[in-house]
């Protein structure tokens, strides 16, 4: 009885709309599971959205806002360049934890040195640790015409193993009793990342994101680079009449994308987490995609994104202790959150209209 009809182009009421109906969906659908698994749905969404922000926990969860926001934040915004592109940069978990291997090998190269060029240092090598990742896939794909999708996805396990190894070997605390981990670097005065303002949750790498996310705006709609990219992902073979080098626009994008990774992790591993160990990818590098699709690719909307993802760990977190909800509370939300999302992304290409 009904047919899809496409549009000219995609209105901003719709584009505006379809992330918070996504949200809204995942919600209702998320209390069904819940009551399918004999939970109180009410009490089980309240726990997870209300609860950290405003329930009886709020004054030690809510820091945790900024402290998990941050990340995500900073490794969407390098993707959303890539994405608006059609440069598809899947490995950011990889070029995050490589980022935090190598700003943390600074540090403990340079332990017990107190300087302070020390931290300016691991965050420049975090940073071309996760760009070096990053450009590994381009490289491939410049070359030989291999799909970035499918290399950046398989160099996650490649740092993953990497990571083991160096909590097991190079980088393994001689004094940790001979357990695996690097020294914790929060009780390197020189090497950490602590809170800027007490109880808070602000340190160095959620005023990167905040940075990252001018700069994007900035390059996105006043530079001219932001239109090639803009032109490439929407017309590829025009781009080409524009100037556009696809090649030199497939390793700036994924090296950028891949910097802003090695920053987070290089953060991370600087300030909450505090040390690298075997299990040091945290799943932030596939958050993030998540987050720049909900936020639109818009720097406006993955920061809210980024909140509101930030929201679903903190909630979780609190949902297994409180309510006793399983582990994975948080991998099925955020899945289902994608899943309505790209659902009712229909809604934006096409109209519905009623078969004569």
């Amino acid at each position: 009885m009904f047919r899809l009809e496409p549009r000219a182009s995609a209105p901003l009421l719709w584009q505006v709309a379809t992330p918070i109906m996504a949200v809204i969906a995942t919600m209702i659908v998320g209390g069904l599971l819940f009551a399918a698994l004999g939970f109180d749905p009410v009490a089980s969404i309240r726990t997870i959205f209300w609860d950290p922000l405003f329930g009886p926990a709020a004054s030690y969860s809510r820091p945790q806002l900024l402290v998990k926001a941050g990340p995500l934040i900073l490794i969407a915004a390098g993707l959303s360049l890539g994405f608006r592109a059609g440069i598809w940069n899947i490995g950011a978990e990889g070029q995050y934890i490589i980022g935090g291997i190598c700003g943390a090998a600074v540090a403990l190269a340079a332990y017990p040195l107190e300087a302070f060029w020390i931290f300016p240092a691991m965050i420049l090598a975090g940073a071309l640790g996760g760009c070096a990742w990053g450009l590994i896939p381009a490289m491939l794909r410049n070359w030989f015409g291999a799909s970035e999708i499918l290399v950046s996805l398989m160099l996650v396990y490649v740092a993953q193993r990497i990571a083991a190894w160096m909590a097991f070997g190079p980088l393994k605390n001689p004094e940790g009793f001979n357990f695996p981990g690097s020294r914790n670097l929060q009780q390197y005065p020189a090497a950490s990342n602590p809170e800027l303002i007490a109880n808070t949750g602000l340190h160095w790498g959620v005023i990167a994101a905040v940075l990252a996310l001018a700069v994007t705006w900035f390059v996105m709609s006043r530079h001219m680079l932001g239109f090639h990219i803009r032109t490439a992902g929407a017309a590829p073979r025009a781009a080409r009449f524009a100037g556009v080098r696809p090649e030199r626009l497939v390793a700036l994008c994924l090296g950028v994308s891949g910097a802003l990774a090695g920053f987070a992790g290089l953060f991370e591993a600087a300030g909450p987490a505090g040390q690298i160990t075997e299990n040091f990818g945290s799943g932030y590098g596939f958050t993030a995609i998540i987050v720049a699709f909900l936020g639109r690719l818009h720097p406006l909307g993955i920061l809210l994104a980024g909140l509101l993802l930030a929201l679903t760990y903190i909630g979780g977190e609190l949902a297994q202790m409180m309510l006793q909800l399983p582990a994975a509370t948080v991998q099925v939300f955020q899945g289902m959150l994608l899943f309505f999302l790209l659902g009712f992304d229909l809604l934006t290409r096409y109209r519905i209209r009623r078969r004569a």
